[in-house]
């Protein structure tokens, strides 16, 4: 009788991802590096915490104006349509009825419900974290030191859009998809605002404006000056 071959699997090792990371120029060159807290950027995926938080932030978006009338408030129909007898036809008591044309509706939405769900800050902070590391572990975050733009000049901030590009694995940077990059600032000059308002794939936004729902919906992502941004991503938790 032949014997039979025994297999053993071989444990597999998921790949570390190293904290300390490159720091570049504007201009897509190395200006040098930074370690990354492993509170913000090394959290495991949690897919239950950013489902329940981000279906919660979309819920609480709903502006909830939508509105239909019952029958109750609709116009017209106070008098029965016929009498009950005689007429040969369906016994009717108000036109203001669903099934007639301009009656109420039945089950349509009404502006009196309220679409809100409560989100912890601890959960909220949280599901904003294990976002940014998802994203920092597939290679989707880029840190660069300063932007400088002295005026508002749009073709100014498209030319750092493709220097950036220019980084390896970031060339999505310079989509013109609305979603391709979030450009994460400590604070915003009306220079830096109004130079990336005309290009279609950037969104800048301040760190302390940054929600695990603006993380979740971006491409890639871009820290301005990393200690300062870090910092204020740290302090979200206290």
């Amino acid at each position: 009788m032949a014997e039979k071959k025994t297999t053993t699997k071989k444990a597999v090792t998921k790949k570390e991802v190293s904290l300390d990371v490159p720091v570049y120029s504007q201009k897509g060159s190395s200006s040098g590096s930074i370690a990354l807290p492993a509170s913000v950027f090394g959290l495991k995926w949690n897919s239950d915490l950013v489902h329940q938080v981000i279906t919660g932030m979309l819920s609480n978006k709903r502006a909830g104006t939508a509105h239909t009338k019952d029958r109750g408030e609709v116009s017209g129909g106070g008098k029965k349509p016929w009498k009950q007898k005689g007429t040969g036809r369906a016994r009717h008591g108000s036109s203001r009825s669903p099934i007639w044309v301009g009656g109420g509706v039945t089950h349509g939405p009404r502006s009196d419900k309220d679409y809100s769900k409560k989100i912890n800050k601890k959960m909220a902070v949280k599901a904003l974290y294990t976002i940014l590391s998802r994203k920092f572990a597939d290679g989707k975050v880029l840190f660069v030191d300063a932007l400088a733009l002295s005026a508002p000049k749009t073709k100014d901030a498209a030319i750092i859009i493709k220097d950036l590009a220019s980084v390896e694995g970031f060339a999505g940077v310079a989509s013109k998809k609305h979603t391709a990059v979030l450009i994460a600032v400590p604070e915003t000059t009306p220079a830096l605002k109004k130079s990336f308002a005309n290009l279609p794939g950037a969104t800048v936004i301040t760190t302390g404006e940054l929600s695990a729902l603006t993380a979740f919906n971006a491409a890639h992502m871009v820290f301005v000056d990393p200690k300062s941004t870090i910092g204020v991503l740290s302090a979200k938790m206290k």
